[in-house]
């Protein structure tokens, strides 16, 4: 048995780490982390139902129906109903979260420089792409059912 990190629970630290670190940074703002990501998708997805949203964000609409909720009470979202269905809302920033957006921006950075102290941009570039194939690898290997191959073979 091998006494090196398993990958898996480095990337899982890493990926907490980043997380708490970035909200360390953006606690002054007064949203949650949940919060920062609805804003940090929709950046990218205006415009989307929100049912698809809270497929992206991975969690159930109920919990996102409350966060958008309280987001739109704050006036950083405005739900506007669907014209080819009316029991269905899309979902759009307004102009006060913009600059929500550059904070988000720059905290992230701030965050990422921290993390990648020592890195040349080479190695930072590597491991991006190294990360990038993982991620694929995973998101074509979850489309296929999940089979013990020992089982199988053996």
């Amino acid at each position: 048995m091998s006494s090196s990190p398993n990958i898996s629970f480095v990337l899982h630290d890493v990926a907490r780490l980043l997380r708490k670190r970035f909200e360390q940074r953006s606690r002054t703002s007064g949203l949650t982390r949940a919060q920062w990501q609805v804003l940090a998708y929709l950046c990218l997805h205006e415009g989307i139902h929100q049912n698809r949203l809270a497929d992206l964000i991975e969690i159930m609409p109920i919990t996102l129906a409350r966060l958008l909720d309280k987001m739109e009470a704050r006036g950083f979202i405005e739900r506007r109903p669907n014209p080819t269905d009316r029991r269905a809302w899309l979902l759009y920033l307004t102009p006060q979260a913009h600059p929500l957006l550059e904070i988000m921006r720059s905290n992230g950075q701030k965050t990422r420089d921290e993390a990648f102290t020592g890195l040349s941009s080479d190695a930072q570039q590597h491991l991006l792409q190294t990360l990038s194939l993982i991620k694929s690898n995973l998101l074509a290997a979850c489309t296929q059912p999940a089979v013990d191959r020992e089982k199988v073979h053996g």
